[in-house]
């Protein structure tokens, strides 16, 4: 079938403002958007510029905006769609480096603001640090975030104020936080318990509606502003 691509295009050594261009390819029902890329990039203009690299929905680099929405390209099918006009832009919020790359710099900087790694008190045991099934429970959905950007780039509270730490920081706070073995959960609550930190979070849901990997940030950020209401200083 013949489908059409709607890409927005940008060069900054040669573009004023973003432009939008219409590319039409033969695609399966099965191919999946990061394809129908892969075919407009191979075949007709070998100057577009995306990243990817696992391609099956692990590293997350290939997180776009498809017809609205954030998603993975690896992961959407063009059966997925009725019309098969399909627009697709870079995640929104972050400043363009070429065509649907962004410029991920930012993203990184807040994540690594909240300690995105175990800090332990105790000395390190002969083998391993043990967790019970129970205590890994609390953790399980927060520790399938691929860092892919798509929740942050759809928060409106990111739009309106940069300095906002984001859902993907916050989420990576908590899985550390709810982390039975760590031992600095008091050290992330005094990062994320600010006006640009947790409490500007408003409950919106963009985080949950675009996460490729269903997590439910919103609740998980739910337990975090309980957390912070409940601890003691």
């Amino acid at each position: 079938m013949k489908v059409t691509l709607s890409i927005l295009r940008y060069d900054p050594e040669k573009d004023i403002k973003p432009v939008r261009k219409d590319y039409t390819i033969e695609a399966e029902p099965t191919d999946r958007i990061l394809d129908c890329l892969d075919k407009v990039k191979w075949q007709h203009d070998g100057s577009l510029a995306y990243r990817r690299s696992c391609s099956h929905g692990i590293c997350g680099s290939d997180a776009m905006m498809i017809n609205g929405k954030n998603q993975l390209a690896c992961q959407i099918l063009v059966q997925d769609f009725k019309k098969k006009y399909i627009k697709i832009d870079p995640l929104p919020g972050l400043p363009i480096i070429k065509d649907l790359i962004v410029d991920m710099t930012g993203f990184f900087q807040k994540y690594d603001i909240v300690k995105p790694y175990l800090i332990s008190k105790d000395l390190p045991p002969p083998k391993e640090r043990l967790q019970s099934q129970e205590e890994r429970a609390l953790i399980d959905e927060a520790v399938n975030c691929i860092l892919c950007g798509a929740c942050t780039a759809s928060c409106p509270s990111l739009w309106t104020n940069e300095n906002y730490i984001g859902p993907a920081a916050l989420l990576k706070a908590y899985r550390f936080i709810y982390d039975s073995r760590d031992g600095a959960d008091n050290e992330r609550l005094d990062i994320i318990d600010t006006q640009d930190g947790l409490w500007r979070c408003h409950t919106i849901f963009n985080c949950v509606e675009v996460c490729p990997k269903e997590i439910n940030i919103t609740w998980h950020l739910s337990q975090l502003k309980k957390k912070c209401a409940l601890r003691e200083f």
